[in-house]
């Protein structure tokens, strides 16, 4: 694969200079770690189905890396060949990362509720030699719809199964094959060194826009965020961090898969949300810091209190992806006695801005945060005029973490000459610099702190032979923070349309069932400009008003 990481090469030289960029990859820090306590326990990775819990110290994983990197190379595996996983929050997806890291292949984590429409995609796109999947995750067969994939995809040549039974079992292919023993194949391995200007993660966007755009990572713009991330938020190796979040999504993939490592922390995985487990993990590891959406902390806060089951080892609760109520912190800081943050980011850039340890708790609730060292920000109008303090306006902001740009897609890069990035986000900045997200130009809809691809929902719904018209909008929701409303208009001879009705027909499309609406509105007529135009933002007052 050929990538076209365009917003890497000029600004390389001032990221360097202003120390931004670190010039350091993942295996580095590997090393540094089995260096100075190899024998630390680094990594538990706690099943959901078997209630098991395996872990490694440092010096286990790196071992690990070493066998898994010569079983992806025997599988023809080499340089910026991309290796797709669609795996949980298990040791696997960990180590198949820092595999690909070793020889320099490039890791594309995909999330497990993708099924075939999303994946043939991204599988397509990505140009994918390897795709690593689950026999079975949540009752779901993806190893069957894996290799059904295999055989449309010419550029797909190998399936590895975790828990498989044949010959594409992951422990048979990628750690037990003995190729450690081959001095040559060490030889060969221990004489390649990644560049820190490499890609070395290729992540999907939710497609928001339309299809999904391939966000393309280097080490020293993964380094560039999650560095100064941990400095804001008072980390280190003392730490023990618990990642719920799944790791293919941005936020566990950065803070619960790289961060651990660069820290020499102690990182607990949690492979399906269950609050009751995660209070048993957190007294257990005596988990001091976490990061997920606000159902999360919700749930968290909700069953300590049930429960009257303390959790003093907890002492951060960092929450993004949807503004945090403010009972929400309330009533976390009173129950829990952890210090809520707030934080907003994107996938290409990871977390831009967060409250501080050290600001009132009101900061959590009423702002998006202070950028991180190495962010600048800007609001503007539409022709890119500085808006004046508390004033809405389009978000700009430049970056020392601003991705290399989208995978064969450079001219949706949105990053100018000057480096400023349009987040395609309204928002507003007050006397102190603390920035708050006032809307979206894009129809978000975030459920649970997961984007929903409003487009390419609307686009199926319109393939209903009853919809004339549709409108996907967000409406309030206690605990997920946003939840789908499809608003329909009928067909002149349709009379009749329900929501089992398009949740069976969006799931005839191959739709993941977390992006199918959970709410329908039949209505005559919907809001319309003279242009013809849907009114969303008159269709979002109304739904919300009978919320």
């Amino acid at each position: 694969m050929d990538f076209d990481a365009v917003l890497i090469s000029p600004r390389k030289e001032r990221m360097l200079k202003q120390g931004y960029w670190l010039n350091q990859t993942i295996i580095q820090s590997l090393h540094e770690a089995v260096e100075k306590q190899p024998n630390k326990e680094a990594l538990v990775s706690f099943r959901t189905e078997t209630k098991q819990q395996i872990s490694f110290n440092f010096k286990e994983i790196l071992d690990l890396t070493n066998k898994i990197a010569l079983g992806l190379k025997q599988l023809g595996v080499v340089k910026n060949d991309v290796v797709s996983c669609q795996l949980p929050n298990w040791w696997e997806f960990s180590l198949l990362y820092f595999a690909c890291a070793r020889i320099g292949a490039v890791l594309n984590p995909l999330m497990p509720i993708f099924r075939e429409r999303e994946l043939e995609f991204m599988l397509k796109h990505a140009e994918s030699k390897v795709f690593v999947v689950p026999k079975l995750y949540r009752n779901f067969d993806h190893e069957t719809l894996a290799n059904k994939l295999k055989d449309k995809l010419d550029t797909l040549q190998h399936v590895v199964v975790v828990n498989g039974l044949g010959g594409n079992n992951y422990d048979q292919v990628l750690v037990n094959h003995g190729l450690e023993q081959n001095q040559h194949a060490l030889d060969e391995l221990n004489h390649f060194q990644a560049d820190p200007d490499d890609v070395t993660q290729l992540i999907f966007t939710s497609g928001t826009t339309g299809e999904p755009k391939g966000v393309m990572h280097t080490s020293n713009t993964l380094y560039a965020n999650i560095v100064p991330y941990a400095e804001r938020l008072h980390l280190s190796q003392n730490d023990v961090i618990l990642m719920a979040s799944p790791m293919a999504h941005q936020t566990g993939f950065m803070y619960g898969l790289i961060m651990p490592v660069i820290l020499q922390a102690k990182i607990v995985l949690q492979d399906v949300w269950d609050v009751n487990q995660a209070v048993e993990l957190i007294h257990q590891h005596q988990i001091s810091f976490t990061m997920a959406s606000t159902p999360f902390l919700n749930d968290l806060a909700n069953t300590v209190a049930e429960h009257h089951d303390q959790v003093k080892s907890l002492k951060t609760f960092l929450c993004a992806g949807a503004p945090i109520p403010s009972p929400l912190v309330q009533k976390a800081r009173q129950i829990l006695g952890v210090k809520v943050i707030s934080a907003w980011g994107m996938s290409e850039c990871g977390a831009v801005t967060t409250t501080r340890p050290e600001d009132d708790d009101e900061r959590s609730f009423n702002t998006d945060g202070l950028p991180l060292p190495g962010v600048e920000v800007k609001i503007v109008d539409k022709a890119g005029n500085i808006k004046p303090v508390n004033e809405a306006g389009r978000l700009m902001i430049r970056t020392c973490s601003n991705f290399g740009g989208y995978l064969k897609r450079p001219h949706l890069n949105d990053t100018d000459a000057e480096d400023w990035l349009d987040t395609g986000d309204i928002a507003y900045q007050d006397e102190q610099g603390y920035i708050r997200i006032a809307g979206r130009k894009k129809d978000v809809i975030i459920r649970g702190g997961e984007n929903i691809p409003v487009s390419e929902i609307e686009s199926l719904l319109y393939k209903h032979p009853d919809i004339a018209m549709v409108a996907l909008v967000a409406y309030p929701d206690e605990r997920m923070g946003e939840k789908a409303c499809a608003i329909v208009k009928l067909k002149e001879n349709s009379k009749h349309l329900t929501l089992p009705d398009i949740v069976e027909f969006l799931k005839t499309q191959n739709l993941a069932n977390q992006y199918i609406p959970e709410r329908l509105e039949v209505w005559e007529e919907i809001p319309m400009t003279p242009s013809g135009k849907i009114q969303k933002f008159k269709l979002r007052e109304l739904i919300s008003a009978q919320s």
